[in-house]
């Protein structure tokens, strides 16, 4: 492995590439630690030093944007209004014909949604952008610290600093594209994959003088038990054989290969755990909003702060619940059976003892739907890893090693890995892993 790093190295055009993806990392982190105008940075450390965070989605949000939004810095957004616009223009080519169509037209087609996705992105980091501003201005990002966040409430410096929150999102999208098309690739998900890893000696460190280091190893264990389960179970799939009939295509013969459809076990990836969590937040943000710090609580704000807090089995329960709903809405829309079944017909491919057609598409939808059933349960093992560490060893938002965290790191990593390989396979070295 040492050796395939040395040759990287040696390549020009692959050092290149790698140079300039770890050059604009470096410029997102330093991004992190840059406050937003008019906020006082003093007051935010006094804030956080006191642990007066309020948790929940905030907690979720901050993880995407490597603290930064806890930070109330320029990259405060961090690279969740590109996801969020992503799974928005993914989910309306089920509603919009229109974009159902771009979406089969190729790369022209895929250029116009890609264009889509910028825009919604940009409209949705001014809402999350006003909405931040407010809770900064309000105190209750930090759950009521009194230490002022932003001590001049005027109206130009809370408009400059929704604009420069805005902006920030929309240089790390820009951010995201450069290493896509001139770093190694895969730019948005390596920008969360620098955010998550960020987080990581912090919370272990946390948990070491917290909890001791023998909770410290522990927790070592059972995240490489997780990280080798999750890697087994990524790289794991279903190959549906599938064999071309051969044809002629003027004097020549073509067809008559055989080859399979990869079905994995995981096909939604983390966004079921991102819709489960983002929904299971709402109640929490209920009772913040509607909290009565000099009389009683609602009732109601009571059930739902004592039976869907984190610790709470229902709470638990719902989780997967949601996870495996949202596995297998996930997967219905990425993947078609009917659509691939059609496509294997026009080509002349068929299943072996599968006739084309009607019949292919329902077997492909019965394999779909057996595979996706322990797919996301093991969304839900996963999910509720962190829960669970919370309540064993009181670890909570300090145990980096379950839920979103390391299931977006191994994917990322893996799929990193991957793309060296091929550029490297392309001028006939070995990869990374033999």
């Amino acid at each position: 492995m040492f050796s395939a790093i040395a040759r990287i190295f040696r390549t020009p055009d692959l050092r290149r590439k790698l140079l300039f993806t770890l050059g604009i990392i470096a410029i997102y982190r330093l991004g992190v630690f840059i406050p937003t105008p008019g906020v006082d940075y003093g007051n935010v450390q006094r804030c956080l030093a006191l642990g007066n965070t309020s948790g929940g989605v905030y907690e979720f949000v901050n993880l995407f944007s490597g603290g930064a939004l806890l930070q109330v810095s320029i990259f405060a957004m961090g690279i969740m209004p590109y996801i969020t616009a992503s799974i928005i223009v993914q989910l309306l080519r089920v509603v919009i014909p229109r974009f159902e169509e771009l979406h089969k037209e190729g790369s022209a087609g895929q250029s116009k949604l890609t264009q889509y996705t910028r825009y919604l992105t940009i409209a949705l980091g001014l809402l999350q952008a006003t909405t931040l501003v407010s809770l900064a201005r309000s105190g209750m990002l930090f759950n009521g610290c009194q230490f002022p966040v932003v001590p001049d409430q005027h109206l130009l410096i809370i408009l400059l600093m929704i604009l420069t929150l805005t902006a920030g999102t929309i240089v790390i999208m820009w951010m995201g594209e450069m290493i896509t098309e001139r770093g190694i690739g895969n730019g948005m998900s390596m920008l969360i994959f620098v955010s998550i890893a960020a987080g990581f000696p912090s919370s272990m460190g946390a948990i070491a003088s917290a909890q001791g280091w023998g909770v410290f190893a522990a927790v070592i264990a059972i995240g490489l038990l997780v990280i080798a389960g999750i890697v087994f179970v990524e790289q794991s799939q279903r190959r549906v054989p599938v064999q071309y009939a051969k044809r002629m295509v003027g004097r020549r013969t073509v067809g008559g290969s055989s080859t399979y459809i990869p079905i994995k076990v995981n096909m939604a990836g983390v966004i079921p755990v991102i819709f489960a969590s983002s929904i299971l937040a709402l109640p929490g943000m209920l009772v913040q909003f509607n909290s009565n710090p000099e009389g009683p609580q609602p009732g109601w704000a009571t059930w739902l702060g004592t039976y869907m807090s984190s610790s709470s089995p229902l709470y638990m329960a719902v989780y997967v619940l949601l996870v495996i709903g949202f596995t297998y809405f996930y997967v219905s829309i990425t993947f078609n059976p009917t659509e691939v079944a059609e496509n294997m017909k026009k080509y002349g491919g068929f299943i072996p003892g599968i006739r084309a057609g009607r019949p292919t598409a329902e077997y492909l939808q019965y394999v779909l739907s057996r595979i996706t059933f322990p797919g996301s349960l093991y969304l839900g093992v996963i999910a509720l890893t962190p829960l669970i560490a919370f309540v064993l060893i009181n670890a909570d938002q300090n145990f980096p090693f379950g839920g979103i965290s390391v299931l977006i790191m191994v994917g990322v990593g893996l799929e990193t890995v991957k793309q060296i390989n091929a550029q490297m396979q392309q001028r006939h070295y070995e990869g990374l892993l033999r």
